[in-house]
């Protein structure tokens, strides 16, 4: 008897986080098990050897930027691909074990990124306090009744249904309007439909540190059309200096523009990763002017080649 194909997929946990919320939107992942792990190496890890068919991880946040860990992850794992971006509106609480008060908290477990998104609001209701970081928003809630040192943890909203824990502020994010985006990543080949309100990614190195290098290489866009919805850049690590970028760029790899795009980038960067095209999370269509159409690009090749002997 053949052996089943593996279904599982791999999230962020413990249960109740933003992450498994994400994958709350994957149509394909309902009613299939999922796993709960512990951080984004564990979640790509899965994918890699098979003991997942994909990972759902937060890649963006519009309030902090990108995920350095997860994008550090991805530049370390080059047979992944993404599938698919979710957008989580994202809001926090604090929450602590039954009968503390506000004013008895003065060290927050939380994970960094959500810390950093409550700055603010900590800072003016406990300018003293200290911070210990959280591998989950729900795990820093979970550690408060592990010996934690912590008094008090930032967490998502409705919390206290999985936790005996009290409620001690709402609302505490800075920005009301946080959203999230997350990825789906999967060891698949097989490229989603072009849609025309696409996203491309990559991840380029620059082939030297001079003076202008990063402009020609944001160039190999510029000159075709295609806009730069996220450009952030990593350390390599091997040497000061020494950077690669993570790029987001408007379209599909199977539009003629940003098809040429990546050919440009390969031919003056030592090293690009490509991590998918696949549909925005929004679904608004790309716009670019009617000279960087498919047809502009293709009627170049048939005229360069009549041309030729």
């Amino acid at each position: 008897m053949a052996e089943s194909p593996n279904v599982t997929y791999s999230f962020l946990g413990p249960v109740g986080t933003f992450t498994e919320a994400a994958l709350a939107q994957v149509p394909e992942a309902q009613g299939k098990p999922w796993r709960a792990v512990n951080n984004v190496g564990e979640a790509l890890a899965d994918v890699l050897t098979g003991r997942s068919v994909a990972a759902m991880i937060a890649i963006e946040n519009s309030v902090d930027g990108g995920v350095s860990a997860t994008q550090d992850a991805l530049a370390g794992a080059p047979n992944l691909r993404i599938i698919g971006e979710y957008l989580v509106p994202v809001n926090f609480v604090l929450v602590a074990r039954p009968g503390t008060a506000l004013a008895d908290v003065r060290v927050i477990n939380a994970h960094p990124v959500a810390y950093a998104q409550c700055r603010t609001w900590l800072e003016a209701a406990l300018p003293h306090h200290g911070h210990i970081p959280a591998s989950s928003n729900v795990a820093a809630a979970a550690s408060l009744f592990e010996n934690s040192q912590a008094d008090a943890a930032i967490a998502p909203p409705g919390i206290e249904k999985h936790h005996d824990l009290d409620v001690l502020a709402t609302d505490i994010g800075d920005n009301p309007n946080a959203v999230t985006r997350f990825v789906l990543v999967s060891l698949t080949t097989a490229l989603p439909a072009r849609t025309g309100a696409d996203k491309t990614s990559v991840i380029v190195e620059l082939p030297e540190d001079r003076s202008g290098a990063l402009l020609e290489m944001l160039e190999q866009f510029a000159t075709r059309g295609v806009n730069l919805s996220l450009i952030q850049s990593r350390p390599i690590g091997d040497a000061l200096g020494r950077y690669r970028f993570v790029i987001d760029a408007d379209g599909h790899i199977l539009d003629e523009r940003v098809a040429d795009a990546l050919l440009g980038l390969r031919r003056s960067s030592p090293n690009v990763i490509f991590l998918g095209s696949y549909p925005r999370a929004d679904k608004q269509p790309i716009e670019f002017t009617s000279r960087y159409e498919d047809e502009i690009f293709i009627e170049a090749r048939t005229w360069l080649r009549t041309l030729l002997p």
